[in-house]
């Protein structure tokens, strides 16, 4: 089988993504094209034209297979060259954009939208990573289209995404999972943005301080040019509690993975959420707000009901009474082993 493997926005969980799938179907004879994760708002609406400038060759050829991320404008390919269409088309949804929040200020950009809508239609198989991100984009896209000046067939439109769609989550590397200590090392290993909700994660902290309990933190994470501010100001008044910041190596990064001991999750946008399920495998206990993707992967023992208040109180019995955190979840559910037959089944249209 010859399949073309296109991701037009090529952020870190796509990047591991994609290289799973290579490494567990060599079977399959690859071509991977990918774009890098900056100036989103081209990147979305014109990886048609960069592609049609740089990979044209590559594009013309006879597939068997392809494999898009919802970032790819596969509606447009497809046009542009119609020998796509001959072959068995996958989109894969990391995330949609019908359910990401807006910064303060900024209104709603119908481009990145339509490119998730139209990928969505012209893929025979349209994969999710979770149920949360599928409904959510059935029901965006249900209240966008209502708002159209023009009477729309949504639920002709909708049905034909429903009806190919299939739950996959993105599986991690095969690995023994780590036992979970008891120690005191609070872990935010997730991207340094507004969606993320570090100001949460950190009011919870500065609320333990006050209160006078003992903690280390390790805060690490993607990083960008622009970030919100609290991260500046919350290192200052950590001082020596602070054991890592900022992001880290591969082998720094999974050091401290093993070297925590919780993990917690205060954002407001999460589709799967890999960083956490990394940081389980390496023995740490996941604190996770109760909406969103979370409740399909952790049981109610890990979830906060996603205030500020439940945050601070958790924290706290689990750190002064480490026998009160529950087990770990069994990583193992996660991993490749788990979900490579039905990869296969997607893949290969069983």
């Amino acid at each position: 089988m010859k399949a073309l493997l296109l991701s037009a926005y090529a952020a870190m969980s796509h990047r591991h993504w994609a290289d799973g799938l290579q490494q567990q179907f060599p079977e399959i004879d690859w071509r991977r094209l990918e774009l890098p994760p900056r100036h989103f708002p081209w990147r979305i609406r014109g990886n048609p034209l960069t592609w049609l400038g740089q990979e044209s060759n590559c594009l013309q050829e006879d597939y068997d297979l392809v494999v898009a991320t919802s970032m790819v404008d596969l509606a447009t390919l497809v046009g542009l060259y119609p020998s796509l269409a001959r072959a068995r088309k996958v989109v894969y949804f990391h995330e949609n954009q019908f359910a990401y929040p807006l910064p303060k200020g900024q209104r709603i950009r119908a481009e990145p939208l339509m490119v998730n809508l139209y990928a969505a239609l012209a893929a025979d198989v349209v994969v999710f990573n979770s149920a949360y991100n599928r409904d959510s984009l059935l029901r965006g896209a249900r209240d966008f289209l209502k708002r159209m000046p023009e009477r729309l067939p949504l639920d002709t439109v909708l049905s034909r995404v429903a009806d190919k769609a299939v739950v996959l989550p993105v599986p991690l590397s095969e690995e023994t999972p780590k036992p979970t200590c008891s120690g005191q090392r609070i872990l935010w290993n997730h991207r340094w943005e507004y969606d993320k909700n570090p100001e949460a994660f950190f009011a919870a902290l500065q609320a333990l301080a006050g209160r006078g309990l003992d903690f280390e933190v390790a805060v690490m994470g993607q990083q960008f040019r622009d970030q919100p501010p609290v991260f500046e100001a919350s290192r200052a008044w950590l001082g020596e509690r602070v054991v890592c910041w900022g992001e880290q190596p591969g082998d720094v990064y999974r050091d401290m993975l093993d070297s925590a001991d919780i993990v917690v999750s205060t954002t407001d946008h999460e589709f799967q959420g890999l960083s956490v399920m990394e940081a389980v495998t390496h023995g740490c206990v996941p604190l996770v707000p109760d909406r969103l993707c979370f409740p399909e992967y952790y049981a109610s023992a890990y979830r906060y009901a996603g205030d500020q208040t439940t945050l601070e109180a958790t924290l706290a019995e689990w750190l002064t009474q480490p026998a009160s955190r529950p087990a770990l979840p069994d990583a193992r559910a996660w991993q490749w082993p788990a979900w490579r037959a039905a990869y296969r089944d997607v893949l290969c249209g069983v």
